[in-house]
């Protein structure tokens, strides 16, 4: 087995931003509605690891204001999703049909700002190459990541729909709300370490 999968695997399927918004997305909406955050997480991944594997990090590395600003950009947003979250009003269940889940195109773009995704492709892309040429690098990491992603987002997806038949008071709405607004907010501080 190519030791690229099993670190791909442990750097998506660990808790950050993608796993808690589609965790709670998968509680407050059900399953089938964050069908196209799945498929948008996972597509968008593998365009960040493509881009990974072709040398976005050396441009990043070159241009340190361009990584700040970029940097700057992830956390502002990270942090307006986990506040949106937790202001979230009223705390009832029945208030799910207020909000809307990511579309697909929102989970795609999400990832140019989502510090873990970097983070885990820029680290598979300068330790994990096979040899191969620049194409066929960045064609076997936007495989592995988009392909090991789907099934990862799949699972927390489902994980969150099950969750939510525990949910059934509007006081456990709020802690659980509350809480994923935290833990989303604390992976912030990730794009500065």
């Amino acid at each position: 087995m190519d030791p690229l999968y099993p670190f791909v695997f442990a750097g998506l399927f660990s808790p950050g931003p993608n796993v808690i918004l589609l965790t709670t997305s998968g509680a407050l909406f059900g399953f089938r509605a964050t069908i196209p955050h799945i498929f948008g997480v996972a597509a968008g991944v593998g365009v960040i690891a493509a881009a990974s594997s072709l040398g976005v990090s050396a441009i990043l590395l070159a241009y340190p204001v361009a990584a700040l600003l970029m940097k700057i950009a992830a956390a502002s947003w990270i942090l307006y999703m986990a506040f949106t979250l937790w202001r979230a009003k009223p705390a009832d269940p029945k208030a799910r049909q207020v909000a809307k889940p990511f579309t697909f195109l929102q989970a795609v773009m999400f990832q140019w700002v989502n510090p873990k995704v970097w983070a885990v492709s820029l680290a598979a892309a300068a330790g994990f190459g096979a040899g191969g040429t620049l194409l066929t690098e960045a064609l076997r990491l936007s495989s592995a990541f988009s392909g090991i992603n789907l099934f990862v987002c799949l699972f927390w997806a489902a994980a969150g729909t099950a969750l939510a038949r525990l949910l059934t008071t509007p006081r456990a709405w709020n802690i659980f709300r509350k809480t994923m607004a935290s833990a989303l907010a604390l992976t912030a501080a990730m794009v500065f370490m």
